[in-house]
């Protein structure tokens, strides 16, 4: 199977250049891999908002997977000592100890999908940790999988002076 693994936060975007990014990657539906999706802070991508907004604007399937989403305790030891290196060994421990990604049911998922965060970009967020089990998990079953993660402009990345969306490709097969 042909599959395209996208991820994207919505922190920094409007919901303009949100959509955008989805749009042109093509996605098919959203997979929302936060533990917390009523926050206060998450503007348009506040549950059970977004589902509507994304069904209604773009035509894209919603589901939540709380399965691929941090323990709490785990992310708020994070945002207590900010060391990437711990919270990421930690979080794949988890990740192993839940048995992901074997026990993630991906039947049902359209074959172009992206997982949804809060974090701006992909560098220091756990979507980009699950993208790479879910990818070599796919690709070990014989699956052509193709890792895209979506960042705008304002996001920091790559300014130009423009307002335009853009897409940042991970063509690497092995992480």
């Amino acid at each position: 199977m042909q599959r395209l693994l996208c991820t994207i936060g919505f922190a920094g975007k409007t919901a303009e250049e949100f959509f955008a990014l989805l749009r042109g990657a093509g996605v098919q539906q959203l997979i929302d891999v936060r533990q917390n999706r009523g926050g206060q802070l998450s503007g348009f991508a506040k549950h059970p908002d977004l589902s509507f907004f994304l069904r209604a604007v773009e035509k894209i399937e919603y589901a939540h997977e709380p399965l691929l989403a941090p323990p709490p305790e785990l992310l708020k030891s994070y945002r207590k000592g900010k060391d990437w290196p711990a919270y990421e060994a930690a979080f794949l421990k988890e990740m192993k100890q839940r048995e992901v990604p074997e026990k993630v049911d991906t039947a049902s998922w359209a074959a172009k999908v992206a997982l949804l965060c809060s974090e701006p970009g992909p560098e220091k967020c756990h979507r980009r940790l699950v993208a790479d089990l879910l990818a070599d998990h796919w690709r070990a079953r014989g699956d052509v999988v193709e890792v895209r993660h979506l960042v705008s402009q304002s996001d920091g990345k790559a300014r130009s002076g423009g307002k335009k969306a853009r897409l940042s490709h991970d063509q690497a097969v092995d992480h």
